[in-house]
């Protein structure tokens, strides 16, 4: 069977990888200055930066509607004999709503609710494609990732509260404090929500290190086949040295890393960084 892999914009791949697994991608919207532009196609993380850096307001993201969706699988279904399109978390976005009534009116299209987002997604989204490689019908696919989404671990440490600030998520005082302590937040999806698991304190730096060491070490469950180092961390320096803090932790056969998309831009801001990967 010809089996076609779709995924939202959300998942962060790189070009690199969108053209390894031949994934297609639905693009979300990115409303700044109250115009929607197109997820990674019209606006970029680094444009989101710099417009709230200059005093814009924060950016938000809407969801691929209905039309969209279908003119996406309309494109796909007669070509292969079935499509399986990998949505961000429902409770982050009404993508999956939308797909899935898109996909109702094409018999071979499949939506799967990720429960997760970023790398996070991405996984299950090179999982689809591998697996289709082995044989494995839309049906026995999807079976496998709705089973697989719960064992993915999708976590970012920020070295900026500003961003959760002006989105309502924390207070002035809080984001002051944060900062005046160099408090650095990990966040982290959970049962298809994300919230603040733990904090690091002191150079952005040393927090990295400690919070991919904490996410590493000694733990006898990781699958080892791949890990993403996702970011929108302007040092590689840094980058490098969540790389290297992997390495010494765990012997990962692949290492990719992607810049974060506009989703996580908006919320996040600059100086995030996660390691995402997979549980046995």
């Amino acid at each position: 069977m010809r089996i076609k892999v779709t995924a939202d914009s959300t998942c962060d791949l790189s070009p690199e990888l969108l053209e390894r697994y031949d994934i297609t991608l639905s693009p979300l919207s990115v409303i700044k200055n109250g115009k929607p532009y197109l997820d990674g196609v019209e606006i970029t993380p680094n444009e989101i930066f710099s417009f709230v850096d200059h005093g814009g307001a924060l950016c938000s993201t809407s969801a691929v509607n209905v039309e969209n969706y279908r003119k996406l699988f309309s494109k796909f279904s007669p070509e292969y004999d079935e499509v399986i399109h990998v949505t961000i978390g429902s409770l982050f976005s009404a993508c999956y709503q939308n797909a899935s009534i898109a996909a109702a009116d094409f018999p071979n299209v499949h939506v799967v609710d990720s429960m997760n987002l970023s790398t996070g997604q991405a996984h299950l989204v090179i999982e689809a494609v591998e697996l289709g490689s082995q044989g494995l019908s839309a049906m026995e696919i999807c079976s496998r990732l709705n089973a697989m989404r719960n064992r993915v671990q999708s976590s970012f440490i920020m070295d900026r509260l500003d961003y959760m600030q002006k989105g309502g998520r924390c207070s002035a005082v809080m984001a002051l404090g944060g900062k005046l302590l160099k408090i650095k937040p990990c966040i982290a999806v959970r049962d298809g929500t994300m919230g603040m698991v733990d904090k690091y304190r002191g150079k952005y730096e040393k927090c990295v290190e400690k919070y991919v060491k904490d996410q590493l070490k000694d733990r006898k469950d990781l699958r080892l086949d791949r890990i993403f180092i996702t970011h929108s961390v302007s040092d590689p320096a840094i980058v490098q040295l969540a790389r290297d803090t992997i390495r010494k932790y765990a012997d990962f056969a692949e290492i990719h890393e992607t810049f974060v998309g506009c989703t996580v831009a908006c919320h996040c801001g600059p100086g995030t960084l996660g390691v995402l990967f997979i549980t046995k």
